[in-house]
């Protein structure tokens, strides 16, 4: 019932602490859009850094699973303009767009201009042509802002690469074991550790502006229930009763936050109001009712329920009324994640031992297991819909992988420490 409560496989810590961060496509796309991003001419000052815009951009095309970037050393040609552009040149090599560009200072020396233009190379006609300003130590940030243009430009749909994750890391062993609450770029780079304590850390959940986590910590015992800032670090007590405090969720209009809370004996979702500090109980049944999650309207609260025998997702109003069950293929369903349309729920699903990622389409009651792990859990869906990060295990350690909505792709995400679990992504696209 604790894998229920707070899903704690997390807590197997591994002697891993140490490894050098690794993304690796495990299943493509064959019908990937053949795309080349050409290294971008450097003009500005400063000495140019060891990794490009190109090589970023070109990065979060391939994650995504959509597009099929052309590897740097097949680049027979390297335009820096529409007028050195020999389009039948890259036709030849079967590349449908072309990206190219530079990097100027910025006007008042504050940072970087990355001019860049997209192109059909089939029709020649130039797609975009913007730039995208950056201060000094963010051009890895502007240029996952370019790769979401290129992305919504091609696609309809906006990019979510300029997006920020969440996760939980443990290292050590026994009684020496350290837990942090890292945010990190939605590529894991540039991780920074947000809470560091002694104790388990559980449960991260984004504010609906980005700028906030709510989380659950041990650090005085008992699990507890903050709510902090990720820029400032100031953080706010939610609830330390008796009993469980666990899985906080905040609703999508910023007004409310549910949990689980037991300290009248049962495990039960209540809402409190963060603009007055009241809670009211939502759920009331002799089962264990946790880990809500809000439909995007934060009209539905969503929540892992044993009160059919065996776990299972379930949804009641946020207003009050009468649950109803939303699962029933399979014996175990859990952790909720709603997509930003509310038409699809990434579950938990699991059959004895084996744990995996399956989409659960909500009009026409169809799931569909996504993922081949047996220890997959704890998914969180991309502010645009289209992947889903998750966390599974590789041996004794925990990794971060991410899976699109359709299945077609997968990835790997090992970070820099610990057993990784529990991430969450961040609703905003910067």
């Amino acid at each position: 019932m604790q894998k229920i409560l707070y899903s704690l496989l997390f807590l197997l810590v591994s002697q891993l602490a140490q490894a050098k961060l690794e993304i690796e496509i495990i299943q493509g796309n064959a019908a990937a859009l053949p795309i080349a991003v050409i290294p971008m001419q450097w003009r500005a000052s400063d000495p140019r850094p060891e990794t490009g815009v190109a090589e970023v951009v070109s990065s979060d095309l391939y994650r995504s699973g959509l597009f099929d970037p052309l590897d740097d050393q097949d680049m027979v040609d390297r335009p820096v303009d529409a007028e050195s552009i020999r389009f039948g040149t890259w036709r030849l090599l079967k590349v449908d767009y072309l990206v190219i560009g530079h990097v100027n200072d910025a006007p008042g020396g504050n940072g970087y201009d990355i001019v860049y233009q997209l192109y059909d190379v089939h029709t020649q006609e130039r797609l975009l042509s913007q730039i995208t300003s950056v201060g000094f130590g963010d051009l890895r940030f502007g240029s996952h802002r370019v790769a979401d243009a290129i992305y919504q430009k091609l696609t309809g749909v906006p990019g979510a690469f300029s997006t920020r994750i969440a996760y939980v890391s443990a290292t050590g062993e026994g009684n020496d074991q350290d837990y942090k609450l890292f945010v990190a770029d939605a590529d894991g780079f540039n991780p920074q550790a947000v809470v560091d304590s002694p104790e388990p850390l559980l449960s991260p959940n984004w504010s609906p502006d980005g700028q906030s986590l709510a989380y659950v910590s041990f650090e005085k015992g008992n699990s507890a229930i903050y709510v902090q800032n990720v820029a400032t670090g100031q953080r706010e007590l939610i609830s330390s009763g008796k009993g469980i405090n666990g899985a906080p969720a905040f609703s999508p209009d910023g007004r409310s936050l549910a949990m689980t809370l037991s300290f009248s004996g049962n495990p039960e979702i209540y809402i409190r109001d963060l603009a007055t500090g009241q809670k009211r109980q939502l759920t009331q049944h002799w089962a264990i009712d946790t880990e809500p999650a809000w439909s995007p309207d934060s009209q539905w609260v969503y929540f892992t329920s044993d009160r059919g025998g065996r776990p299972q997702i379930y949804k009641v109003a946020a207003a009050g009324g009468k649950a109803d069950r939303i699962t029933r293929e399979g014996e175990y369903n859990a952790r909720a994640s709603i997509s930003p349309d509310g038409g699809r729920i990434a579950i938990a699903h699991g059959l004895g031992n084996e744990y995996r990622i399956a989409i659960l389409d909500m009009e026409s009651g169809r799931m569909r297991v996504l993922t081949p792990g047996v220890l997959d859990e704890s998914p969180s869906f991309a502010p645009n819909g289209s992947m889903i990060l998750y966390a599974t295990r590789e041996g004794p350690r925990g990794v971060l992988s991410a899976v699109s909505a359709d299945g077609n792709v997968r990835q790997r995400l090992i970070l820099t420490e610990g057993d990784v679990r529990e991430p969450a992504w961040s609703p905003v696209i910067r």
